[in-house]
């Protein structure tokens, strides 16, 4: 009898096209059914709760995919494990109901974009964090980060080669937190950049945006625009000029894909059957 599985997954994009399967492989979904097939002797299809693109990492994906095999769930998570890449980990499996859907039936998704805007670069997560060579104004970044929240066409702020049918979408947070070091000490600041760079802080900051669904490029775009308000190219206002014109040449560039990660996904009432969702 066919059971429907979920299993929660985390991945390094570094070294490939994205999440979905297509014609050049080197997928996560590609390398994600090739364990399967190994392990059952299925040709099973995935889906996943999110797309990411090519470079984009994942600390928090869920997979759904239906199996005749009668493999007990709690020993699927080692047994794909065996069977991956060192760069893609499966952390648990639980049988869903068979109507469950990973993509569908999601109500929230959390993004974070990590920028590390320290003097150098850092040589071990340079991975996974756009490296600023210069301080930003965090708080006109948080205050153009507000004007976001809600719902709204964000028409400016995705690729033109997005296929969806309409672009409203709702963003609940979005916020930028600053990381301290482990003995709680933001990082030093230097008496020559309070001169250089008045109102402006150097230190790695994660991007964090919450919502209900996310549009092709989407977080990235945001990211690039609300860096040009950290730079003083833009106003914190600009944001509300960006999100009417509906127009992706009023926004910022999209920023590169490697500080990026999905964070997290969250299920409704009626799909939290395990501890996982």
């Amino acid at each position: 009898m066919s059971r429907n599985l979920c299993i929660a997954v985390s991945y390094d994009g570094t070294d490939y096209y994205g999440f979905q399967s297509q014609p050049g492989g080197q997928t996560i979904q590609d390398k994600l059914e090739e364990a399967l097939l190994k392990l059952t002797g299925e040709a099973i299809r995935v889906t996943g709760s999110g797309r990411t693109d090519a470079g984009v990492h994942a600390r928090s994906m869920f997979i759904n995919f239906y199996t005749d095999s009668q493999i007990p769930v709690q020993r699927w998570a080692l047994a794909l494990n065996a069977r991956l890449p060192d760069d893609i980990v499966v952390h648990s499996a639980h049988e869903v109901p068979e109507e469950f859907h990973a993509r569908r039936n999601a109500v929230r998704k959390t993004y974070r974009y990590t920028i590390n805007c320290s003097k150098y670069p850092d040589l071990f997560r340079r991975k996974y964090e756009f490296h600023h060579h210069a301080p930003l104004n965090i708080d006109a970044m948080r205050e153009g980060l507000h004007y976001l929240l809600g719902e709204h066409d964000f028409s400016s702020f995705t690729s033109p080669l997005s296929t969806k049918p309409h672009h409203v979408r709702t963003i609940y947070e979005a916020r930028l937190e600053t990381e301290q070091r482990a003995d709680g000490v933001p990082t030093l600041w230097e008496e020559s950049d309070t001169l250089r760079y008045p109102g402006k802080r150097r230190g790695v900051f994660h991007l964090y945006v919450t919502g209900n669904g996310f549009l092709y490029n989407m977080v990235r775009i945001i990211t690039g625009t609300i860096l040009q308000v950290g730079e003083g190219k833009r106003t914190s206002r600009d944001i509300v000029e960006i999100l009417n014109a509906r127009d992706r040449s009023h926004a910022g560039p999209t920023a590169v894909p490697h500080g990026l990660t999905l964070w997290n996904v969250e299920y409704g009432e009626a799909f939290r059957l395990a501890d996982h969702l």
